[in-house]
């Protein structure tokens, strides 16, 4: 569990610290999931996409929450030796205060040292683009016309770990 509150440009908010906690997703979380799947994405995922996913025995999806609920949730599926950052979302009013980092702290934590990471960002979405190159993701390519919504470019992205490095 951490403390996290920040303000909207970035900084501490002292006079209000909550408590966030990181779990892992549940089939009974999917209400607050799609809700903030709609809020967020053009073209959002169907509720039987995220049900697929936390079928996976394999994958690691997590859920974001404090006092009031949930706020935030990841999706991640593994692949042979590659894990594959699928959807990461925060409460639209909630962004901008850390809970997509902390959500993707813990998914390198479970992930476990030597890990390999790939995802795909529209191209538009700057503020994705610099918190994943926070964390070291670095630009691999494109996929041309990649969004069906508006035939956006995807920008690929790669992380890998050495053994016995830190991420963040």
């Amino acid at each position: 569990m951490s403390e996290t509150a920040q303000t909207t440009d970035g900084g501490a908010d002292l006079s209000a610290i909550e408590t966030l906690r990181i779990r892992r997703l549940s089939y009974s979380d999917l209400p607050s999931v799609i809700s903030i799947e709609r809020r967020s994405f053009p073209t959002p995922w169907s509720l039987a996409m995220f049900v697929l996913e936390l079928s996976k025995p394999s994958g690691i999806c997590l859920a974001a929450e404090d006092s009031k609920g949930l706020i935030g949730y990841l999706v991640c599926a593994r692949y042979h030796d590659v894990w594959h950052l699928m959807n990461v979302a925060v409460n639209p009013e909630r962004r901008r205060r850390g809970i997509a980092t902390e959500l993707i702290e813990k998914l390198f934590d479970e992930a476990g040292a030597g890990a390999r990471f790939t995802l795909e960002v529209r191209i538009s979405n700057s503020p994705a683009i610099e918190m994943y190159r926070r964390f070291g993701f670095r630009s691999a390519g494109r996929r041309r016309r990649y969004y069906h919504d508006n035939g956006e470019d995807a920008l690929i992205m790669w992380l890998e770990v050495a053994e016995g490095a830190s991420i963040a």
